[in-house]
């Protein structure tokens, strides 16, 4: 497949990297762009993995680190979505994106323009639909999840995770100070309920409640205090920490609906 209208996705945590399978999927050239030091939770499902590993799949799709702009071009042209370490957008004016998607969940604009692309979309609050950016993607776990915004802003992130099987803030493992974290678990296993999970600055993290570790934070990273370093999934079945999520999804199918609204209306 020739790859002609290409898309950069700003944060390639989970809804981003959800957002860039979906994009690629229906055939656009997508680039992501995140920090040198990511700290994604769910690392089996986010691009980001890619500064640390060096390459991986997103479910079907093959992802790699490039090191600068020949490399993106050359892995794109090999069918690899690539990954560049780039947090200010200071590549944004060589690649020349015709879709530009701000997933960095920051819960404010850190300089992300409506003139930056001819197609600009923003996850989450942060945003205004119609003056910040084109398109606002409501990523709140209620009705509207996955909405699409043309004017307006998003509903203010609550702090409260979503319930899985009746547990929501039990369910997620996070610090009572700041160090660093270490850990010898794996995403994927199973976790009792009071098991050590890991230490910050040798403080044991001790797990609310039992299930499947869905996510944990990498080893050796600095986290501040209240900071999260895992998610345990109560419903215990290990394939669902290696596939995008329902929230991510949903995301994904709303940035995608707001592409081809623009492409439908010959923005470009």
């Amino acid at each position: 497949m020739k790859r002609k209208i290409r898309a950069v996705i700003r944060g390639a945590g989970e809804l981003g990297s959800a957002v860039a399978r979906r994009l690629w999927l229906a055939g656009f050239e997508v680039i992501a762009l995140d920090r040198p030091e990511p700290t994604a939770i769910r690392r089996e499902v986010c691009l980001a993995n890619c500064i640390y590993t060096g390459k991986m799949k997103l479910e079907e799709i093959p992802a790699s680190k490039a090191d600068n702009l020949l490399q993106t071009k050359q892995l794109l042209q090999r069918g690899i979505l690539p990954v560049l370490v780039d947090p200010k957008g200071e590549f944004l004016k060589r690649l020349k994106p015709q879709i530009l998607v701000d997933a960095r969940m920051t819960k404010k604009n850190l300089g992300t323009s409506i003139k930056d692309a001819p197609i600009v979309i923003g996850l989450g609050p942060g945003f205004e639909a119609g003056k910040d950016v084109h398109y606002v993607i409501e990523t709140n776990r209620e009705h509207n999840l996955g909405r699409v915004m043309r004017s307006g802003k998003a509903e203010e992130n609550t702090g409260i995770p979503g319930e899985i099987k009746g547990f929501s803030s039990q369910r997620l493992l996070r610090t009572p100070k700041k160090g660093i974290f270490e850990s010898n678990k794996k995403i994927g296993d199973f976790i009792s309920k009071g098991q050590i999970v890991g230490w910050v600055n040798g403080f044991p993290i001790k797990a609310g409640i039992e299930g499947v570790l869905r996510g944990i934070l990498r080893s050796g990273l600095e986290v501040n205090k209240n900071g999260k370093l895992g998610d345990i999934d109560p419903r215990g079945v290990k394939s669902y920490c290696f596939t995008i999520s329902d929230k991510a999804n949903a995301v994904a199918g709303g940035v995608l609906e707001a592409v081809l609204t623009s492409l439908s209306k010959d923005k470009f």
